[in-house]
C-alpha cells in the first residue's frame, strides 16, 4: 500500500519521513462495489488516494442521463478540487469493484500546505492535467467520430489498467457496456457496433468485462 501513496500526486513532493507522517494522519476507507463514496452537490471537505481497485467519477444531467468522467484506479487521487475552491462535489464517485481508499480531511491538509510548498505545486499540477484531459474529452466529442473515441478510451484504458501478455495487453476495465458508452459519450449501441468492427478487424479481442488490445499500432492511428 505504502508504494501505491507514494505515487499519488501529494506524495511524490514528501520526504521519507514526511510521507510516513502524513500517511499517519490519513484514515483507510473501504467500499463495496457499486457503494457511493459521495454524490454530486455534496459538501467536500476530503481528498481519496485509491490504493486498491476502481472508483468511476460520473454526473447525472436534469433529464436523468448519466455520463462517466473518468475511471481512476491505485495510486490516483481525487477530491481535491474543493481544497482550493470549496463548494458542493462536482462529481459523484463510486466504487465500480470492491475499493480500498486513504482519506484526508482538509484540515489535517492544511498544514502540510503552508509548510512545504512542494506539495501545493505537486496539488495544483494534478489539477491541471485533470483540466488537460478535460478539455481533450471536450474537443474529442466535437471534433472525433464515436469509433475513434472508442479506440481513445481503449488505449487510456490499457495505460491505466493492461497487463502484458503473450497475446496481447488484457485491460481489466470491470465496466458494464452501458457504462463504457458513458465513458465514450455515445449511446451502447453505437460503442458495440465500434466494439464489433474493431473486433471483426482483429485489433481487439472482447471478454466480459474487459478486453484485449491485439493490435495497438491500428487502434492508435484509428484514435486520432
Amino acid at each position: 500500500m505504502n508504494d501505491v501513496l507514494n505515487s499519488a500526486p501529494m506524495f511524490t513532493a514528501l520526504d521519507a519521513e514526511a510521507a510516513a507522517a502524513l500517511r499517519n494522519s490519513m484514515d483507510e476507507v473501504r467500499l463495496r462495489k457499486g457503494t457511493i463514496l459521495f454524490r454530486e452537490g455534496d459538501a467536500g471537505d476530503r481528498l481519496y488516494v485509491i490504493t486498491d481497485g476502481k472508483i468511476k467519477l460520473g454526473q447525472t444531467a436534469p433529464d436523468g442521463r448519466e455520463s462517466l468522467l473518468a475511471i481512476l484506479g491505485p495510486g490516483e487521487m481525487f477530491g481535491e478540487l474543493s481544497l482550493f475552491d470549496p463548494g458542493p462535489r462536482t462529481a459523484t464517485a463510486a466504487a465500480l469493484t470492491d475499493t480500498t481508499l486513504m482519506g484526508l480531511g482538509h484540515q489535517a491538509l492544511r498544514p502540510w500546505l503552508a509548510g512545504r510548498p512542494g506539495v501545493s505545486e505537486a496539488l495544483l499540477r494534478s489539477l491541471a492535467q485533470r483540466l488537460r484531459r478535460t478539455n481533450d474529452q471536450m474537443a474529442d466529442l466535437v471534433f472525433s467520430d464515436v469509433p475513434g473515441r472508442v479506440a481513445k478510451t481503449l488505449l487510456e484504458l490499457g495505460e491505466k489498467f493492461g497487463e502484458p501478455l503473450p497475446d496481447g495487453l488484457h485491460v481489466t476495465h470491470d465496466m458494464t457496456q452501458e457504462e463504457l458508452a458513458q465513458l465514450v459519450g455515445a449511446s451502447r449501441e453505437t460503442v458495440n457496433k465500434a466494439l464489433a468492427d474493431f473486433a471483426a478487424r482483429s485489433w481487439i479481442r472482447l471478454e466480459p468485462r474487459s478486453v484485449v488490445l491485439l493490435d495497438r499500432d491500428r487502434l492508435e492511428r484509428r484514435s486520432r
